[in-house]
Protein backbone atom coordinates (compact mmCIF):
# COMPACT_ATOMS: atom_id res chain seq x y z
CA UNK A 1 0.00 0.00 0.00
CA UNK A 2 1.19 3.56 -0.78
CA UNK A 3 0.86 6.70 0.92
CA UNK A 4 -2.05 8.88 -0.31
CA UNK A 5 -3.99 6.46 -2.15
CA UNK A 6 -7.52 6.85 -1.49
CA UNK A 7 -9.86 4.25 0.73
CA UNK A 8 -13.16 4.34 1.44
CA UNK A 9 -14.54 1.62 3.63
CA UNK A 10 -17.72 0.64 4.39
CA UNK A 11 -19.65 -1.17 7.36
CA UNK A 12 -23.20 -2.58 6.48
CA UNK A 13 -26.46 -0.33 7.15
CA UNK A 14 -27.91 -2.11 9.83
CA UNK A 15 -31.35 -2.05 10.51
CA UNK A 16 -33.24 -0.17 13.32
CA UNK A 17 -36.01 -2.96 14.11
CA UNK A 18 -34.37 -3.48 17.23
CA UNK A 19 -30.92 -1.68 19.32
CA UNK A 20 -27.76 -3.08 18.74
CA UNK A 21 -25.42 -5.75 20.48
CA UNK A 22 -21.50 -6.58 20.18
CA UNK A 23 -21.54 -8.76 16.82
CA UNK A 24 -22.81 -4.45 15.13
CA UNK A 25 -20.58 -2.93 17.24
CA UNK A 26 -17.74 -5.98 15.81
CA UNK A 27 -18.14 -4.92 12.08
CA UNK A 28 -18.13 -0.95 13.39
CA UNK A 29 -14.30 -1.04 15.31
CA UNK A 30 -13.19 -3.80 12.42
CA UNK A 31 -13.94 -0.65 9.72
CA UNK A 32 -12.62 1.88 12.68
CA UNK A 33 -9.07 0.22 12.74
CA UNK A 34 -8.72 0.03 8.68
CA UNK A 35 -9.99 3.78 8.91
CA UNK A 36 -8.09 4.73 11.29
CA UNK A 37 -5.05 2.83 10.18
CA UNK A 38 -5.59 4.04 6.91
CA UNK A 39 -5.72 7.85 8.07
CA UNK A 40 -2.62 7.42 9.92
CA UNK A 41 -0.07 6.30 7.02
CA UNK A 42 -1.36 9.49 5.21
CA UNK A 43 -4.06 7.85 2.43
CA UNK A 44 -7.05 9.85 1.72
CA UNK A 45 -9.31 7.89 3.59
CA UNK A 46 -13.23 8.11 4.19
CA UNK A 47 -15.32 5.72 6.28
CA UNK A 48 -19.47 5.16 6.11
CA UNK A 49 -21.45 3.85 8.28
CA UNK A 50 -25.72 4.38 9.14
CA UNK A 51 -28.49 2.76 9.59
CA UNK A 52 -31.15 1.01 6.74
CA UNK A 53 -34.55 1.78 8.00
CA UNK A 54 -37.01 0.88 5.29
CA UNK A 55 -38.84 -2.33 4.66
CA UNK A 56 -41.14 -4.66 6.10
CA UNK A 57 -39.46 -5.54 8.57
CA UNK A 58 -38.90 -1.57 10.27
CA UNK A 59 -42.61 -1.48 9.09
CA UNK A 60 -43.81 -3.92 11.29
CA UNK A 61 -41.46 -3.46 14.54
CA UNK A 62 -43.39 0.28 14.85
CA UNK A 63 -46.50 -0.97 13.86
CA UNK A 64 -46.35 -3.20 16.83
CA UNK A 65 -44.54 -0.35 19.05
CA UNK A 66 -47.44 2.38 18.10
CA UNK A 67 -45.17 4.21 16.11
CA UNK A 68 -45.24 5.33 12.61
CA UNK A 69 -41.55 3.82 11.20
CA UNK A 70 -39.87 7.42 10.30
CA UNK A 71 -40.84 7.98 14.33
CA UNK A 72 -39.57 4.90 14.98
CA UNK A 73 -36.45 5.06 12.95
CA UNK A 74 -35.70 8.46 14.57
CA UNK A 75 -35.95 7.14 18.32
CA UNK A 76 -33.71 4.33 17.37
CA UNK A 77 -31.21 6.08 15.68
CA UNK A 78 -30.87 8.87 18.21
CA UNK A 79 -31.12 6.43 21.50
CA UNK A 80 -29.14 3.29 20.07
CA UNK A 81 -27.47 2.98 17.27
CA UNK A 82 -25.78 6.33 16.95
CA UNK A 83 -24.42 6.27 20.95
CA UNK A 84 -23.32 2.90 19.64
CA UNK A 85 -20.51 4.43 17.98
CA UNK A 86 -19.28 6.80 21.24
CA UNK A 87 -19.33 3.58 22.87
CA UNK A 88 -16.65 2.01 20.89
CA UNK A 89 -15.08 4.96 19.99
CA UNK A 90 -16.16 4.85 15.92
CA UNK A 91 -14.62 7.73 13.70
CA UNK A 92 -16.50 7.26 11.27
CA UNK A 93 -16.19 10.55 8.57
CA UNK A 94 -19.84 9.86 7.80
CA UNK A 95 -23.52 8.54 8.97
CA UNK A 96 -26.19 7.90 6.31
CA UNK A 97 -29.94 6.84 6.91
CA UNK A 98 -32.06 5.46 4.13
CA UNK A 99 -34.27 7.98 5.03
CA UNK A 100 -32.03 10.55 4.21
CA UNK A 101 -33.72 12.97 1.38
CA UNK A 102 -30.11 12.81 -0.66
CA UNK A 103 -30.17 8.84 -0.77
CA UNK A 104 -34.07 8.39 -1.44
CA UNK A 105 -33.49 10.73 -5.15
CA UNK A 106 -30.05 9.01 -5.63
CA UNK A 107 -31.86 5.42 -5.35
CA UNK A 108 -34.88 6.60 -8.29
CA UNK A 109 -31.87 8.45 -10.38
CA UNK A 110 -30.44 5.07 -10.29
CA UNK A 111 -33.22 2.49 -10.95
CA UNK A 112 -34.73 4.65 -13.41
CA UNK A 113 -31.19 4.61 -15.32
CA UNK A 114 -31.32 0.56 -15.15
CA UNK A 115 -35.08 0.75 -16.52
CA UNK A 116 -34.09 2.89 -19.47
CA UNK A 117 -31.16 0.97 -19.97
CA UNK A 118 -33.87 -2.60 -20.38
CA UNK A 119 -32.49 -3.84 -17.55
CA UNK A 120 -35.62 -3.62 -15.70
CA UNK A 121 -39.11 -5.37 -16.75
CA UNK A 122 -42.43 -6.15 -14.55
CA UNK A 123 -43.53 -9.64 -13.91
CA UNK A 124 -45.25 -11.71 -10.78
CA UNK A 125 -43.10 -13.01 -8.23
CA UNK A 126 -44.72 -16.34 -5.81
CA UNK A 127 -42.39 -17.54 -3.48
CA UNK A 128 -40.59 -17.70 0.00
CA UNK A 129 -39.65 -14.50 1.69
CA UNK A 130 -38.06 -14.75 5.09
CA UNK A 131 -39.25 -10.73 6.60
CA UNK A 132 -36.25 -10.59 9.33
CA UNK A 133 -33.77 -11.21 6.52
CA UNK A 134 -35.86 -8.82 3.93
CA UNK A 135 -34.79 -11.54 1.40
CA UNK A 136 -36.40 -14.21 -0.87
CA UNK A 137 -35.39 -17.43 0.01
CA UNK A 138 -35.40 -20.69 -2.47
CA UNK A 139 -36.86 -24.18 -1.33
CA UNK A 140 -33.58 -25.45 -0.19
CA UNK A 141 -32.23 -22.25 2.26
CA UNK A 142 -35.04 -23.27 4.29
CA UNK A 143 -35.53 -26.16 6.70
CA UNK A 144 -38.57 -27.78 8.29
CA UNK A 145 -38.99 -28.68 11.96
CA UNK A 146 -40.95 -31.33 13.67
CA UNK A 147 -41.44 -30.20 17.00
CA UNK A 148 -41.77 -26.81 18.75
CA UNK A 149 -44.05 -23.92 18.18
CA UNK A 150 -43.44 -24.04 14.19
CA UNK A 151 -43.96 -27.65 13.94
CA UNK A 152 -44.39 -28.49 10.23
CA UNK A 153 -43.97 -24.96 9.11
CA UNK A 154 -40.94 -23.97 7.02
CA UNK A 155 -38.58 -21.94 8.87
CA UNK A 156 -35.59 -19.18 7.78
CA UNK A 157 -32.37 -21.31 8.48
CA UNK A 158 -30.85 -17.71 9.70
CA UNK A 159 -33.75 -16.44 12.28
CA UNK A 160 -35.52 -19.72 12.86
CA UNK A 161 -39.21 -18.18 11.86
CA UNK A 162 -41.40 -19.10 9.61
CA UNK A 163 -41.12 -17.61 6.18
CA UNK A 164 -43.88 -16.17 4.03
CA UNK A 165 -45.20 -16.69 0.92
CA UNK A 166 -45.78 -14.14 -1.35
CA UNK A 167 -47.34 -13.58 -4.86
CA UNK A 168 -47.28 -9.62 -5.98
CA UNK A 169 -46.70 -7.94 -9.09
CA UNK A 170 -43.36 -6.76 -9.16
CA UNK A 171 -40.62 -5.11 -11.42
CA UNK A 172 -37.59 -7.58 -11.57
CA UNK A 173 -33.93 -6.69 -12.21
CA UNK A 174 -32.04 -8.98 -15.49
CA UNK A 175 -29.28 -10.05 -12.69
CA UNK A 176 -29.05 -13.20 -14.72
CA UNK A 177 -27.97 -11.23 -17.40
CA UNK A 178 -24.46 -10.96 -15.29
CA UNK A 179 -23.71 -14.14 -14.53
CA UNK A 180 -20.79 -14.39 -16.59
CA UNK A 181 -19.38 -11.46 -15.58
CA UNK A 182 -19.67 -11.86 -12.14
CA UNK A 183 -17.84 -15.32 -12.80
CA UNK A 184 -15.24 -13.17 -14.88
CA UNK A 185 -14.45 -10.72 -12.17
CA UNK A 186 -14.46 -13.53 -9.55
CA UNK A 187 -11.61 -15.02 -11.60
CA UNK A 188 -9.79 -11.85 -12.48
CA UNK A 189 -9.77 -10.31 -9.01
CA UNK A 190 -9.30 -13.40 -6.45
CA UNK A 191 -9.24 -10.79 -3.71
CA UNK A 192 -12.61 -9.63 -4.98
CA UNK A 193 -14.23 -11.70 -1.98
CA UNK A 194 -12.38 -12.50 1.23
CA UNK A 195 -12.25 -14.57 2.90
CA UNK A 196 -11.48 -18.12 1.15
CA UNK A 197 -14.16 -19.75 2.68
CA UNK A 198 -16.83 -16.79 1.63
CA UNK A 199 -15.23 -16.69 -2.22
CA UNK A 200 -16.02 -20.40 -2.57
CA UNK A 201 -19.55 -20.44 -1.74
CA UNK A 202 -19.86 -16.95 -3.67
CA UNK A 203 -18.76 -18.59 -6.63
CA UNK A 204 -20.36 -21.83 -6.34
CA UNK A 205 -23.33 -20.07 -6.09
CA UNK A 206 -22.91 -17.92 -9.00
CA UNK A 207 -22.38 -21.25 -11.12
CA UNK A 208 -25.20 -23.02 -10.51
CA UNK A 209 -27.33 -20.15 -12.29
CA UNK A 210 -28.77 -17.02 -11.24
CA UNK A 211 -32.33 -16.11 -10.91
CA UNK A 212 -33.63 -12.11 -12.12
CA UNK A 213 -34.37 -10.29 -8.64
CA UNK A 214 -38.04 -8.55 -8.07
CA UNK A 215 -36.52 -5.51 -6.74
CA UNK A 216 -40.16 -3.56 -5.76
CA UNK A 217 -43.16 -4.41 -3.38
CA UNK A 218 -46.40 -2.95 -3.61
CA UNK A 219 -48.26 -4.51 -0.24
CA UNK A 220 -46.54 -2.14 1.93
CA UNK A 221 -45.38 1.48 1.04
CA UNK A 222 -42.58 2.10 3.50
CA UNK A 223 -39.90 2.76 1.74
CA UNK A 224 -38.18 4.22 -1.68
CA UNK A 225 -41.36 4.89 -4.60
CA UNK A 226 -40.30 3.52 -7.83
CA UNK A 227 -39.98 6.26 -9.91
CA UNK A 228 -42.44 5.50 -12.95
CA UNK A 229 -44.64 3.55 -11.02
CA UNK A 230 -45.58 5.10 -7.11
CA UNK A 231 -47.96 2.23 -6.10
CA UNK A 232 -44.56 0.37 -5.62
CA UNK A 233 -41.27 0.57 -3.19
CA UNK A 234 -38.08 0.13 -4.29
CA UNK A 235 -37.09 -3.64 -2.56
CA UNK A 236 -35.35 -3.05 0.70
CA UNK A 237 -32.26 -4.64 -0.36
CA UNK A 238 -31.90 -2.59 -3.62
CA UNK A 239 -32.35 0.57 -1.85
CA UNK A 240 -29.75 -0.15 0.91
CA UNK A 241 -26.74 -1.31 -1.28
CA UNK A 242 -27.01 2.05 -2.86
CA UNK A 243 -26.03 3.96 0.35
CA UNK A 244 -22.52 3.23 -0.56
CA UNK A 245 -22.58 5.15 -3.57
CA UNK A 246 -25.30 7.80 -2.30
CA UNK A 247 -23.40 8.47 0.39
CA UNK A 248 -20.57 10.17 -1.68
CA UNK A 249 -22.79 11.81 -4.49
CA UNK A 250 -24.15 9.22 -6.54
CA UNK A 251 -27.33 11.22 -8.13
CA UNK A 252 -26.20 14.90 -7.08
CA UNK A 253 -24.55 16.60 -10.27
CA UNK A 254 -22.86 18.97 -7.64
CA UNK A 255 -20.62 16.02 -6.29
CA UNK A 256 -19.34 14.33 -9.38
CA UNK A 257 -15.74 14.97 -7.83
CA UNK A 258 -16.18 13.69 -5.00
CA UNK A 259 -17.75 10.37 -6.07
CA UNK A 260 -14.88 9.99 -8.76
CA UNK A 261 -12.43 10.73 -5.64
CA UNK A 262 -13.69 8.35 -3.44
CA UNK A 263 -15.12 5.45 -5.05
CA UNK A 264 -14.86 2.04 -5.04
CA UNK A 265 -15.29 0.99 -1.56
CA UNK A 266 -14.15 -1.93 0.63
CA UNK A 267 -16.97 -3.47 2.20
CA UNK A 268 -16.81 -5.15 5.77
CA UNK A 269 -20.07 -6.70 5.87
CA UNK A 270 -21.19 -10.61 8.18
CA UNK A 271 -21.17 -13.60 5.80
CA UNK A 272 -24.91 -13.67 6.02
CA UNK A 273 -25.53 -10.99 4.16
CA UNK A 274 -21.74 -11.67 1.75
CA UNK A 275 -24.06 -12.34 -1.67
CA UNK A 276 -26.10 -9.04 -1.45
CA UNK A 277 -22.60 -7.60 -1.69
CA UNK A 278 -20.59 -9.65 -3.91
CA UNK A 279 -23.50 -10.77 -6.15
CA UNK A 280 -26.56 -8.72 -6.72
CA UNK A 281 -24.35 -5.33 -5.23
CA UNK A 282 -21.73 -6.04 -8.60
CA UNK A 283 -24.34 -6.76 -10.70
CA UNK A 284 -26.51 -3.38 -10.40
CA UNK A 285 -23.24 -1.43 -10.82
CA UNK A 286 -22.26 -3.48 -13.76
CA UNK A 287 -26.07 -2.86 -15.36
CA UNK A 288 -24.92 0.89 -14.24
CA UNK A 289 -21.89 1.14 -16.08
CA UNK A 290 -20.24 2.00 -12.63
CA UNK A 291 -16.85 0.40 -11.31
CA UNK A 292 -17.17 -2.63 -8.78
CA UNK A 293 -16.25 -2.64 -5.53
CA UNK A 294 -12.42 -2.71 -4.54
CA UNK A 295 -13.48 -5.71 -2.44
CA UNK A 296 -16.18 -7.10 -0.11
CA UNK A 297 -15.10 -9.10 3.02
CA UNK A 298 -17.21 -11.38 4.69
CA UNK A 299 -16.39 -11.88 8.21
CA UNK A 300 -17.43 -14.16 10.91
CA UNK A 301 -20.25 -14.33 13.00
CA UNK A 302 -19.79 -13.81 16.96
CA UNK A 303 -21.20 -16.85 18.91
CA UNK A 304 -22.64 -17.63 22.22
CA UNK A 305 -23.30 -20.68 23.19
CA UNK A 306 -22.31 -22.03 20.04
CA UNK A 307 -25.24 -19.94 18.14
CA UNK A 308 -24.59 -16.31 16.19
CA UNK A 309 -25.40 -13.82 18.47
CA UNK A 310 -29.23 -12.37 18.06
CA UNK A 311 -31.62 -10.81 19.88
CA UNK A 312 -34.63 -12.44 18.53
CA UNK A 313 -32.98 -15.32 19.98
CA UNK A 314 -32.48 -13.69 23.41
CA UNK A 315 -28.42 -13.76 22.98
CA UNK A 316 -27.58 -10.61 22.17
CA UNK A 317 -25.26 -9.00 24.46
CA UNK A 318 -25.09 -4.76 24.69
CA UNK A 319 -21.63 -3.80 24.29
CA UNK A 320 -22.41 -1.23 27.08
CA UNK A 321 -22.18 -4.41 29.01
CA UNK A 322 -18.44 -4.72 28.43
CA UNK A 323 -17.79 -1.30 28.07
CA UNK A 324 -18.85 -0.32 31.39
CA UNK A 325 -17.12 -2.62 32.99
CA UNK A 326 -13.41 -3.59 30.89
CA UNK A 327 -13.49 0.22 28.37
CA UNK A 328 -13.53 0.40 25.10
CA UNK A 329 -10.43 0.15 24.29
CA UNK A 330 -10.30 -3.45 25.55
CA UNK A 331 -13.79 -4.26 23.77
CA UNK A 332 -11.80 -3.06 20.57
CA UNK A 333 -8.47 -4.58 21.45
CA UNK A 334 -10.75 -8.22 22.47
CA UNK A 335 -12.50 -8.79 19.84
CA UNK A 336 -10.16 -8.23 17.15
CA UNK A 337 -6.80 -9.85 18.65
CA UNK A 338 -8.93 -13.24 19.69
CA UNK A 339 -10.73 -13.70 16.51
CA UNK A 340 -9.44 -14.69 13.56
CA UNK A 341 -10.94 -11.76 11.30
CA UNK A 342 -13.01 -13.77 8.91
CA UNK A 343 -13.75 -16.68 11.26
CA UNK A 344 -16.39 -17.31 13.07
CA UNK A 345 -15.40 -17.08 16.83
CA UNK A 346 -16.95 -17.55 20.39
CA UNK A 347 -17.34 -14.79 23.25
CA UNK A 348 -17.07 -15.47 26.94
CA UNK A 349 -16.44 -13.60 29.69
CA UNK A 350 -13.42 -15.82 31.02
CA UNK A 351 -11.95 -15.36 28.19
CA UNK A 352 -12.14 -11.30 28.11
CA UNK A 353 -11.22 -11.49 31.83
CA UNK A 354 -8.11 -13.52 31.12
CA UNK A 355 -6.86 -11.80 28.14
CA UNK A 356 -7.74 -8.33 29.38
CA UNK A 357 -5.88 -9.26 32.77
CA UNK A 358 -2.44 -11.25 31.02
CA UNK A 359 -1.95 -9.29 27.76
CA UNK A 360 -3.36 -5.06 28.57
CA UNK A 361 -2.68 -4.98 32.11
CA UNK A 362 0.24 -6.99 32.62
CA UNK A 363 1.64 -6.59 29.16
CA UNK A 364 0.95 -3.34 27.66
CA UNK A 365 0.15 -1.91 30.64
CA UNK A 366 2.82 -2.58 33.02
CA UNK A 367 5.67 -2.49 30.14
CA UNK A 368 4.56 1.54 30.12
CA UNK A 369 3.73 2.04 33.95
CA UNK A 370 7.22 0.05 34.93
CA UNK A 371 9.24 2.72 32.03
CA UNK A 372 7.69 5.69 32.61
CA UNK A 373 8.29 5.46 36.63
CA UNK A 374 11.88 3.99 35.74
CA UNK A 375 12.93 7.20 33.81
CA UNK A 376 11.21 9.66 35.70
CA UNK A 377 12.97 7.58 38.73
CA UNK A 378 16.56 7.32 37.66
CA UNK A 379 16.82 9.99 35.21
CA UNK A 380 14.97 12.78 36.57
CA UNK A 381 11.91 12.36 33.58
CA UNK A 382 14.73 12.76 30.72
CA UNK A 383 14.05 10.09 27.90
CA UNK A 384 18.42 9.43 27.68
CA UNK A 385 19.51 10.63 24.24
CA UNK A 386 21.90 7.23 23.51
CA UNK A 387 22.60 5.02 21.20
CA UNK A 388 19.16 2.61 20.32
CA UNK A 389 19.98 -1.54 20.72
CA UNK A 390 20.21 -2.67 17.34
CA UNK A 391 18.07 -5.46 17.26
CA UNK A 392 14.86 -3.48 19.26
CA UNK A 393 15.18 -0.75 16.85
CA UNK A 394 14.92 -3.27 13.85
CA UNK A 395 11.99 -5.53 15.66
CA UNK A 396 10.35 -1.79 15.98
CA UNK A 397 10.95 -1.49 12.32
CA UNK A 398 9.73 -5.24 11.85
CA UNK A 399 6.85 -5.51 12.96
CA UNK A 400 5.88 -2.06 11.81
CA UNK A 401 5.80 -3.17 8.21
CA UNK A 402 4.44 -6.15 9.09
CA UNK A 403 1.48 -5.04 10.48
CA UNK A 404 0.93 -2.61 7.61
CA UNK A 405 1.14 -5.47 5.11
CA UNK A 406 -1.31 -7.66 7.09
CA UNK A 407 -4.11 -4.46 7.35
CA UNK A 408 -3.63 -4.11 3.54
CA UNK A 409 -4.54 -7.84 3.50
CA UNK A 410 -7.41 -6.80 6.03
CA UNK A 411 -5.82 -9.92 8.55
CA UNK A 412 -6.47 -7.28 11.98
CA UNK A 413 -6.00 -9.63 14.15
CA UNK A 414 -2.62 -10.63 12.27
CA UNK A 415 -1.49 -6.99 12.16
CA UNK A 416 -2.32 -6.67 16.70
CA UNK A 417 -0.36 -9.83 16.46
CA UNK A 418 2.47 -8.32 14.92
CA UNK A 419 2.83 -4.98 16.44
CA UNK A 420 2.27 -7.16 19.92
CA UNK A 421 6.15 -9.09 19.30
CA UNK A 422 7.30 -5.80 20.22
CA UNK A 423 5.22 -5.47 23.73
CA UNK A 424 6.48 -9.23 24.29
CA UNK A 425 9.66 -8.22 23.68
CA UNK A 426 10.41 -5.20 25.26
CA UNK A 427 9.08 -7.01 28.67
CA UNK A 428 11.48 -9.11 28.35
CA UNK A 429 14.17 -6.80 27.41
CA UNK A 430 13.51 -4.88 30.62
CA UNK A 431 13.58 -8.01 32.24
CA UNK A 432 17.08 -9.13 30.91
CA UNK A 433 18.38 -5.47 31.56
CA UNK A 434 17.61 -5.23 34.77
CA UNK A 435 17.69 -1.35 34.66
CA UNK A 436 17.14 -1.27 38.78
CA UNK A 437 20.85 -3.36 38.66
CA UNK A 438 22.72 -0.78 36.44
CA UNK A 439 21.26 2.07 38.49
CA UNK A 440 22.84 0.99 41.41
CA UNK A 441 26.35 1.09 39.63
CA UNK A 442 27.82 4.90 38.93
CA UNK A 443 29.92 2.97 36.53
CA UNK A 444 27.14 1.61 34.21
CA UNK A 445 25.17 4.71 33.82
CA UNK A 446 25.86 5.20 29.95
CA UNK A 447 24.10 1.39 29.99
CA UNK A 448 21.60 2.55 32.07
CA UNK A 449 20.62 5.35 29.65
CA UNK A 450 21.31 3.13 26.58
CA UNK A 451 18.75 0.82 27.74
CA UNK A 452 16.16 3.78 29.27
CA UNK A 453 16.33 4.95 25.55
CA UNK A 454 16.28 1.69 24.13
CA UNK A 455 12.84 0.82 25.97
CA UNK A 456 11.24 3.78 25.04
CA UNK A 457 12.10 3.91 21.80
CA UNK A 458 9.95 0.60 21.35
CA UNK A 459 7.27 1.66 23.63
CA UNK A 460 6.60 4.81 21.45
CA UNK A 461 6.48 3.13 18.64
CA UNK A 462 3.77 0.79 20.38
CA UNK A 463 1.46 4.38 21.34
CA UNK A 464 1.89 5.11 17.61
CA UNK A 465 0.66 1.74 15.87
CA UNK A 466 -1.62 0.74 18.84
CA UNK A 467 -3.73 4.11 18.54
CA UNK A 468 -5.77 2.89 15.78
CA UNK A 469 -6.59 -0.11 17.90
CA UNK A 470 -7.00 1.27 21.45
CA UNK A 471 -7.29 5.60 20.79
CA UNK A 472 -8.03 6.34 24.63
CA UNK A 473 -4.96 4.22 26.01
CA UNK A 474 -2.58 5.14 23.32
CA UNK A 475 -3.45 9.11 23.97
CA UNK A 476 -2.62 8.31 27.26
CA UNK A 477 0.67 7.17 26.70
CA UNK A 478 1.63 9.60 24.23
CA UNK A 479 1.02 12.49 26.74
CA UNK A 480 3.40 10.55 29.74
CA UNK A 481 5.87 10.01 26.72
CA UNK A 482 6.15 13.65 26.42
CA UNK A 483 4.57 13.62 23.13
CA UNK A 484 3.39 17.55 21.62
CA UNK A 485 0.09 16.94 19.62
CA UNK A 486 -2.43 13.91 18.94
CA UNK A 487 -0.44 10.53 18.38
CA UNK A 488 -3.00 9.68 15.52
CA UNK A 489 -1.48 12.69 14.02
CA UNK A 490 2.10 11.12 13.81
CA UNK A 491 2.39 9.28 10.29
CA UNK A 492 2.13 5.45 11.20
CA UNK A 493 4.93 4.17 9.03
CA UNK A 494 7.52 6.40 10.63
CA UNK A 495 6.16 5.18 14.40
CA UNK A 496 9.67 4.55 14.69
CA UNK A 497 10.76 8.37 14.24
CA UNK A 498 8.32 9.50 17.11
CA UNK A 499 10.96 11.40 19.89
CA UNK A 500 11.03 14.05 17.19
CA UNK A 501 7.39 15.07 18.08
CA UNK A 502 7.89 14.86 21.71
CA UNK A 503 9.09 17.13 25.20
CA UNK A 504 11.97 14.69 25.71
CA UNK A 505 10.73 13.96 29.07
CA UNK A 506 7.86 11.97 30.75
CA UNK A 507 5.26 12.75 32.45
CA UNK A 508 3.34 10.85 35.43
CA UNK A 509 1.11 7.94 33.69
CA UNK A 510 -2.03 6.05 35.65
CA UNK A 511 -2.51 2.91 35.08
CA UNK A 512 -3.63 1.84 31.21
CA UNK A 513 -5.40 -1.04 32.46
CA UNK A 514 -6.17 -1.11 36.18
CA UNK A 515 -7.08 -4.28 37.65
CA UNK A 516 -10.84 -5.06 37.96
CA UNK A 517 -13.05 -7.37 39.70
CA UNK A 518 -14.62 -9.58 37.18
CA UNK A 519 -18.09 -8.44 36.55
CA UNK A 520 -21.11 -10.99 36.59
CA UNK A 521 -21.37 -12.66 32.99
CA UNK A 522 -25.17 -11.51 32.61
CA UNK A 523 -26.85 -12.49 29.66
CA UNK A 524 -23.51 -14.72 28.66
Amino acid sequence: MSSGESFFVTTPIFYVNDVPHIGHAYTEVAADVLARWHRQRGDDTWSLTGTDEHGQKILRTATANGMAPQEWADRLVETAWKPLLQTVDIANDQYIRTTDPAHERGVQAFIQQLRDDGHIYEGVYEGYYCVGCEEYKTRDELVETADGDYAGELLCAIHSRPVEILKEKNYFFRMSDFQQQLLDLYGSQPDFIQPESVRNEIIQFVSQGLEDLSISRSSFDWGVKVPWDESHVVYVWFDALLNYVTAIGYGDPQRVEEFRRRWPAVHLVGKDIARFHAVIWPAMLMAAGLPVPKRVFGHGWLLVGGEKMSKSKLTGIAPQQITEAFGSDAFRYYFLRAITFGQDGSFSWEDLSARYQAELANGFGNLASRLIAMIARYRGGAIPEAEIDAEIAELAARVTADADDAVGRVEIHQAIAHVWRLVDRLNLYITEQEPWVLAKDAARARRLDQVLATAAHGLGALAVLLSPVMPKATARLWTALGGEGAVQDVPLLQATEWKAQTTGSVQALEALFPRIEEPEAGAA
